[in-house]
């Protein structure tokens, strides 16, 4: 494995990483945006507590939409394609979000915007996957979990910044538009990148070969492998698919399976599921709003948010160091285990305090133990579930299926997304942050149980020996 790893073409690696990842860049950049936008939201479109949910959330409807197609529109397309078409969405879904004034237009934009989401957050790490050695994979997958928090961290200092130098997210900034507007236009930056840099990256390999286009395939596997152990790699790719049968979504259904659904896909249905269901996403999207409910300001709730964003890139580095080396499950176990503890914690901070008017005001130290714990559950997040998961959904399916499964547990892990989106505000507002958050603790425990039960390490095999 080592010395695979040595011969490989690593600056062309690193370089296919790098654009493949800047995907994951636009998902954490759009999460970090709309976190600093919902005032602006609320006030130019006349939301309620449940509009504004919805609003947020139609996003999440685009990306489920994407992730599901995406799949199999890349077993018939090409990976790189099929995310160049992703770009040219999010960067017509950046500006159209941005200039808006009737909210139908608005939500239409942030769906398509979704679908490039979507889309790119399951085409990255699968197509990293498919150009990385085994023994460098899953720190070149993960790669993909640092640009999604480098996005979201960027876009938290963008709107602090756009707010700072406006007087707040509502008032009118440059040009005569309000800076909440400012944060969705910024992201056609990131957009117009992406797309420009996917003209540079060759196509993956495997999906050359499903598509017998062995000579193609041959040279990309050459320029990453060197010609020797390029052409041994083409006969390993070219075994793995079966001669009379193309990639389709059947794929993933077999007679034996529970529901008819292969147990491999059922595995890749609970990382997908679980990693939403513990309620990360609720930092991401409602980070600002949730420090607020507990008694913090405008610009405190900001400054939070930054904080969390450092410490989640600096917990993916420590997963680059560990992923290799001690495996993906025990890195899910350590995560689902510290998840539990600090959500825990958090639901009695929050349980501790009172309702002066519309705000939680918590007693004493609580308002910082709770920001202890909340800096802390994303920190064990980031170390594990976020890019883990990532990691064994571009890797844990065979060749033969990997678009079909990644098409099936890409829409259940954008759905889910959804729901938590969706719901959090009328919990919030109807349940209050303990009760909220106990929903989320209890599901960061039951995830523990599950990967003891479903998961098997993939940690250093090769794609062609994965089984399902």
């Amino acid at each position: 494995m080592d010395t695979q790893a040595g011969r490989a073409n690593l600056g062309l690696i690193g370089a296919i990483v790098a654009v493949a990842t800047i995907g994951g860049l636009l998902f954490g950049y759009d999460s970090g945006a709309v976190n600093g936008t919902q005032p602006g939201l609320k006030a130019a479109f006349a939301l309620d507590d449940a509009g504004l949910g919805f609003t947020v959330g139609s996003l999440l409807i685009g990306c489920f939409i994407g992730a599901f197609f995406a799949g199999t529109l890349a077993d018939r397309l090409g990976r790189r394609n099929v995310m160049r078409l992703s770009a040219i969405l999010f960067l017509g879904g950046a500006i159209v979000q941005g200039l808006a004034h009737d909210h139908t237009l608005f939500v239409i934009a942030r769906i398509i915007g979704g679908m490039a989401v979507g889309a790119a957050s399951v085409l990255s790490p699968a197509y990293i996957s498919e150009v990385a050695p085994a023994n460098i994979r899953g720190r070149m997958t993960t790669v993909q979990q640092i640009m999604i928090i480098t996005g979201l961290t960027a876009a938290f200092f963008v709107n602090y910044y756009l707010a700072a130098a406006a007087g707040s997210s509502t008032s009118i900034f440059w040009g005569d538009i309000e800076a909440w507007r400012w944060m969705y236009l910024m992201q056609a930056i990131p957009a117009a990148v992406f797309l420009i840099a996917l003209f540079f990256i060759p196509e993956s390999p495997r999906y050359l070969v499903s598509k017998r286009r062995n000579e193609e395939a041959l040279h990309v596997l050459t320029r990453l492998y060197g010609a020797t152990e390029g052409g041994l790699k083409l006969a390993e790719i070219q075994a793995s698919f079966s001669s009379d049968h193309r990639p389709r979504l059947a794929d993933v259904l077999t007679p034996g399976g529970f529901l008819g659904v292969r147990p491999i896909v059922w595995a890749g249905l609970v990382l997908a599921v679980f990693q939403q269901l513990v309620g990360i996403n609720v930092i991401f999207y409602y980070g600002a709003t949730l420090w607020q409910a507990a008694g913090f300001t405008e610009n405190d709730s900001l400054i939070i948010n930054i904080i969390s964003g450092g410490i989640s890139i600096l917990a993916c580095f420590v997963t680059i160091g560990l992923v290799d080396k001690i495996g993906r499950k025990p890195l899910l176990l350590i995560g689902s285990a510290g998840m539990t503890v600090t959500l825990f914690i958090m639901v009695y901070a929050f349980s501790t305090g009172t309702i002066e008017g519309a705000t939680l005001v918590l007693p004493g130290s609580m308002g910082q133990v709770a920001v202890a714990a909340a800096l802390a559950y994303s920190a064990f997040f980031n170390i594990s579930w976020g890019p883990v998961m990532w990691v064994m959904l571009g890797e844990m399916f065979p060749n033969q299926m990997r678009g079909s499964a990644l098409a099936v547990c890409g829409f259940a892990q954008w759905f889910a997304n959804y729901l938590v989106a969706q719901s959090f505000p009328v919990m919030l507002a109807s349940l209050g942050l303990a009760t909220s958050y106990s929903f989320y603790a209890i599901c960061a425990a039951i995830s523990f149980f599950l990967v003891q039960k479903f998961i098997k390490e993939t940690k250093g095999k090769e794609l062609e020996a994965m089984e399902g």
